[in-house]
């Protein structure tokens, strides 16, 4: 069996990071947006579809350097105020099971990130980004997770993936895997936990020591090749 993590809101508490990062630099431009509404309607996506949903608000493009500019002043923060998802180390003690990241974050943003939070060693070298496998289709597309799998010559359906978002859910799924909902991450809202089981979460968790627990029953309950 094969444990899949989704790295952003999942493993290291990016999501809350980004957000204020894309709400200030927004703001700069006309585009008003909070740090909540930014985490809760952009969860999930890549800047490229986030670019394409505030440009379709606006009514115009967004200024030329604004992505490179934000991109920067991201990793900048990432590289020094960034936090692992509390207990994460813990978790990851306990886990026995092989395990793999399966991001839609790029290679050298999880690098940054995982560096940061001392996570980096405990993976590699089974750290997969979407934009740099197959077709380097981004979540929801499943490609990031067949790939994670066919690493490790594990079927889909002796995988179980731990997602934080509706699109990475919905990717999951579309894998053929199981899938564990997590909203301990400092950007879950109200009604997290209800959109990621409509989304297809056999069950979310809150806390990191929950998670082996909950992988072991899944793994028992689906009869999983473990």
């Amino acid at each position: 069996m094969l444990v899949i993590f989704d790295c952003d809101g999942v493993l290291v508490d990016s999501e809350i990071l980004a957000s204020r990062v894309d709400s200030e630099r927004l703001k700069t431009i006309g585009y008003d947006i909070s740090v909540d509404e930014m985490s809760h309607r952009f969860a999930g996506l890549t800047w490229d579809r986030i670019s394409k949903l505030i440009e379709a608000d606006l009514g115009r493009p967004l200024p030329e350097d604004f992505h490179s500019e934000t991109d920067a002043e991201l990793d900048r923060r990432l590289a020094t105020e960034l936090e692992p998802i509390a207990g994460v180390h813990e978790m990851l003690d306990r886990l026995e099971y092989q395990r793999c990241i399966c991001s839609n974050s790029s290679p050298e943003r999880l690098k940054i990130s995982l560096t940061r939070t001392k996570l980096y060693d405990r993976f590699r070298p089974y750290i997969f980004s979407a934009v740099a496998v197959r077709d380097k289709r981004p979540k929801p597309a499943p490609d990031v997770f067949l790939h994670g799998a066919a690493e490790f010559g594990v079927e889909p359906r002796d995988a179980i993936v731990i997602e934080d978002s509706t699109h990475g859910i919905h990717a999951a799924k579309a894998a053929g895997m199981r899938v564990i909902g997590f909203i301990g991450g400092t950007h879950s809202w109200p009604g997290h936990a209800d959109a990621l089981t409509a989304a297809g979460a056999e069950t979310v968790v809150r806390r990191m020591a929950d998670l082996p627990a909950t992988i072991d029953a899944i793994a028992s309950w689906a009869g999983l090749d473990v």
